[in-house]
């Protein structure tokens, strides 16, 4: 390619099941890299973490309602690397595990991004549902001691308070979130009813400090399954502290912004990291 060619994002570089964590008695953790060609410098890097209520889905098999919209190439043609972080469900081991294997993947950016094409300093996390709470607990718990420190976090209908899931419940929800089955007691591996303290320790909003990294929270007003509640809720508490946050309560949608056009929200996504990751 010529300087005079324009870069040509819709290439890309991939690198596949690159082992992250190894806890005993499990399998690797890994994380897919897909890096776009031509960039002239290293690439920020954003975490994708996946939702399924921590009991299902993968980073490999994204669900088909996200890639009508292919959020990934958008972000390969805006100049982003994508790196898709796998972690432990709750059937496989209770939190912080999720944590921890989503952390695993900041840190390796962190201490090896270069040697493949990406800026370790320059990392967002960007997750929906279950993800969104990881990038939540990430953006919240990072540290720059141990190279889990991101710059930014995008979460999409996340739970931000685990005690207060079922008060903030739409009428119609369809999830008794203080059951002793609920996603939330399987996740703690204990029913969230009787464990207040287990439930707060899983929750991102016991985290809120100062510090936190800027946080875009977009939430459907019609959320059936987590409602909008949680992310007001933790918009207020980092608006408190002084810490930089957006939030937006999109009119209409359900989870998984069923019922409004998800392109627009992934541009809104995008511009947010362009913004605050910028150089």
């Amino acid at each position: 390619m010529t300087d005079s060619e324009p870069p040509r994002w819709n290439d890309r570089i991939e690198h596949r099941d690159i082992v992250v964590n190894e806890a005993p008695g499990f399998r690797p953790v890994t994380l897919d890299l897909v890096l776009p060609v031509g960039a002239p410098r290293l690439a920020p890097v954003l975490v994708w973490i996946h939702g399924g209520a921590w009991l299902f889905g993968s980073p490999k098999q994204p669900p088909d309602w996200l890639m009508e919209a292919d959020p990934f190439t958008a972000a390969l043609r805006a100049g982003f690397a994508v790196a898709s972080a796998q972690y432990r469900l709750s059937g496989e081991a209770h939190f912080p595990a999720q944590l921890d294997d989503v952390k695993a993947a900041v840190r390796w950016l962190r201490r090896h991004g270069d040697k493949v094409g990406v800026d370790g300093e320059r990392i967002g996390v960007w997750g929906e549902s279950a993800g969104g709470h990881l990038a939540s607990m990430v953006a919240l718990t990072g540290d720059d001691q141990d190279d889990t420190g991101v710059r930014a976090a995008v979460c999409w209908y996340a739970p931000s308070n685990l005690l207060t899931m079922q008060s903030q419940a739409h009428p119609s929800g369809t999830i008794d979130h203080d059951a002793a089955d609920s996603p939330e007691s399987l996740l703690i591996g204990a029913p969230l009813a009787d464990n207040p303290r287990l439930g707060l320790a899983a929750s991102p909003i016991t985290y809120v400090t100062d510090q936190a990294p800027p946080m875009l929270l977009i939430h459907g007003d019609q959320d059936l399954v987590v409602p909008v509640g949680q992310s007001e809720e933790l918009a207020a508490a980092l608006t408190a502290v002084g810490a930089e946050v957006e939030l937006s309560v999109v009119q209409g949608a359900d989870h998984c912004f069923a019922g409004v056009p998800l392109e627009p929200l992934i541009r809104d996504a995008l511009a947010f990291f362009t913004r605050v990751l910028a150089p």
